[in-house]
């Protein structure tokens, strides 16, 4: 019983240890701070204000909505519901909203309630139920993340095909068709939801705009506010697209570079985080009898829990230092 308390607390440690620093320094080349997302969002709402017209996503919403029955329409539009829909549906996933929530607690339950029978220890419980329960939404952050990268790259050569299809004189909204049936991917399905929007009667503002509000991105906005200042004051909007490709694929290239000067910082921040749990290891097998007082004693117990504390504010410490915002 000794062992399998002692086996199963180094797990749940290695878990929380490896997934904080997977959410935090393995971040994709590709992509945008949470910061400058934010902006982006509240930069939306603020046009949509101004507008005085409703987003093109909330009407989608409602009309979502009208389709489920009166408790799922409850509680889908419950607080933070449209949040979490919104996520989920950045992340690629199809899930309902709060369908996710329920299976999130229902797993933090059971595996509280198991770690609970086994260990008898409710401190250890608690934390095993709030990792289990936080553990779906880390994925569905990290799908989005990826996804978002994946749009970022993919953007460069979305705006070739639409200069080049331009310059052989198909309309604006064409060449969103041709992006959708030329690219696969998450840029794919956006640039076909974007000319679905032309198609049933949204202006370029409203549809262009919707593009951004989905897929929150700093690269994303240059390509969409280039097309709009385009619409208003005229211009030549192949040269502009030209342009905007040519800064993109320059900023990706100094992202890689930040990245590369970078690595050996992550590097040293793996093996911070690991130290602890290697030297676990290799006493564990070495001299067994060593960490018994750790396990048998309380105040062992209450080290443990305290170094646990510390270790994971110690690694939130290093994601801030490695924090990069390019």
């Amino acid at each position: 019983m000794l062992i399998e308390t002692e086996v199963l607390i180094f797990i749940g440690m290695v878990f929380a240890a490896v997934m904080l620093l997977t959410m935090g320094i393995t971040v994709p080349v590709f992509g945008e701070s949470k910061q400058a997302r934010k902006k982006i969002q509240k930069r939306l709402r603020n046009i949509r204000t101004e507008a005085n017209k409703p987003a093109i996503g909330s009407l989608l919403r409602e009309k979502y909505l009208k389709r489920l029955g009166p408790i799922e329409r409850v509680l889908e539009q419950t607080p933070m519901m449209e949040r979490m829909a919104m996520l989920i549906e950045q992340s690629g996933n199809t899930y309902l909203a709060y369908r996710f929530v329920l299976f999130s607690l229902v797993l933090g339950l059971l595996l509280g309630g198991v770690s609970l029978w086994f260990l008898k220890d409710p401190i250890i419980a608690v934390l095993i139920f709030i990792g289990g329960g936080v553990a779906p939404y880390f994925k569905i952050v990290h799908d989005r993340n990826e996804r978002m990268a994946q749009f970022d790259e993919q953007l460069p050569e979305a705006i070739d095909i639409m200069r080049r299809a331009l310059q052989a004189g198909h309309p604006f909204s064409e060449t969103l068709h041709l992006v959708a049936d030329g690219l696969d991917g998450p840029i794919s399905k956006e640039f076909g939801i974007t000319f679905a929007d032309l198609n049933y009667g949204s202006d370029m503002r409203r549809a262009m705009l919707g593009l951004l509000e989905r897929m929150p991105s700093v690269t994303l906005m240059a390509f969409v506010t280039s097309v709009l200042v385009q619409k208003e004051t005229g211009g030549n909007l192949s040269e502009i697209l030209n342009n905007i490709s040519r800064v993109i694929r320059g900023r990706f290239k100094f992202q890689r570079k930040v990245r590369t000067l970078s690595a050996e910082g992550r590097m040293s921040a793996w093996i911070l985080a690991m130290v602890p749990f290697g030297l676990f290891l290799l006493i564990h097998f070495t001299t067994p009898d060593y960490l018994d007082v750790l396990f048998e004693k309380e105040l062992g117990r209450q080290l443990i829990m305290y170094a646990g504390i510390l270790g994971f504010f110690g690694i939130l410490w290093i994601r801030q230092i490695l924090k990069i915002e390019v």
